[in-house]
């Protein structure tokens, strides 16, 4: 019995040595003449723009997880489709189960907010008595505590309560009627 494991352990062992010689066999044929055009970042034959470092939304991540256990589902659903008659009723509530699972699970992802997509808030001028009308920043938006200012006060934009009244836009015609 153990001897069969074997010839499983025979097999990894000759994939990775395998491998192991291949990839020495290249390293040692292949040219190495580093140029500052074959060290560029590649973007599809463009010319890339802009730091590669950016910063994405953690949305994608989680959507992309979420798609992967529902194709997981779906994949696991075909083998059962195959053997469901010669099983019967046992397969039947077994496949019951793991999608009352797999439910309960996305109940929970909605529930909790992340198939929910971050909408935009708008931003609002707020009139403060003595200070005038303050448009915040959506960096002040952003790094709101609560009342959607930050704790250091910087980056507000206060106009007094006259000049803003003032700032109405002229008629587009250019006079009354």
């Amino acid at each position: 019995m153990l001897a069969d494991y074997g010839y499983v352990l025979l097999f990894v062992i000759n994939g990775a040595v395998f491998a192991g010689i291949t990839l020495l066999v290249a390293w040692m044929l292949r040219p190495n003449r580093p140029s500052p055009e074959k060290l560029s970042t590649y973007e599809c034959g463009e010319d890339p723009v802009g730091n590669a470092w950016i910063q994405f939304n953690n949305r994608f991540y989680v959507i992309a997880l979420m798609f992967l256990i529902f194709e997981v589902e779906v994949v696991l659903l075909f083998p059962w489709a195959i053997v469901f008659q010669s099983m019967g009723w046992y397969a039947f509530w077994a496949m019951i189960v793991f999608v009352s699972l797999i439910f309960v699970g996305f109940l929970y992802e909605l529930g909790k907010g992340d198939l929910q997509w971050d909408k935009p808030q708008p931003v609002t001028p707020r009139y403060v008595e003595g200070v005038g009308v303050i448009i915040p920043d959506w960096k002040d938006e952003m790094a709101g505590n609560g009342n959607g200012w930050p704790d250091s006060g910087t980056n507000r934009e206060a106009i007094p309560a006259q000049a803003a009244a003032a700032e109405v836009p002229p008629e587009e015609d250019g006079g009354s009627r």
